[in-house]
C-alpha cells in the first residue's frame, strides 16, 4: 500500500516548512474577516504560522498578515490572534 503523503506548509514569519498539523491557520474570507481556523477547512485565503511565542510576536511586529493577505489588518485582529494562541498553550 502507498504511504499517505503528509501535507507540508510554510510559516509566513520564519519561512520554515513543517507539517500542516504543527502550524496554525489564519484565514481571510470573502467578507474580509480574519480569524483562526482550527479545522484547517474554512473557505478563504489561508496563511500558516508556528504557534510559538516568537513567531506570533514577530508576526505582529512585522505585520505579516498585511503582506500575506495584501490588505491592511487592524491591530485588534493581531491582538485577538495572540490572545487565542496563548490561551491554547
Amino acid at each position: 500500500m502507498k504511504q499517505k503523503k503528509v501535507p507540508i506548509r510554510k510559516c509566513i514569519v520564519c519561512h520554515e516548512s513543517g507539517e500542516k498539523k504543527n502550524l496554525i491557520r489564519i484565514v481571510k474570507n470573502k467578507d474580509g474577516e480574519i480569524f483562526l481556523d482550527p479545522t484547517y477547512k474554512a473557505n478563504g485565503r489561508g496563511a500558516y504560522v508556528h504557534e510559538d511565542k516568537e513567531c506570533i510576536d514577530k508576526l505582529i511586529k512585522t505585520k505579516g498578515l498585511d503582506r500575506a493577505f495584501k490588505t491592511k489588518v487592524d491591530q485588534e485582529v493581531y491582538e485577538k490572534i495572540k490572545s487565542e494562541c496563548t490561551a491554547n498553550e
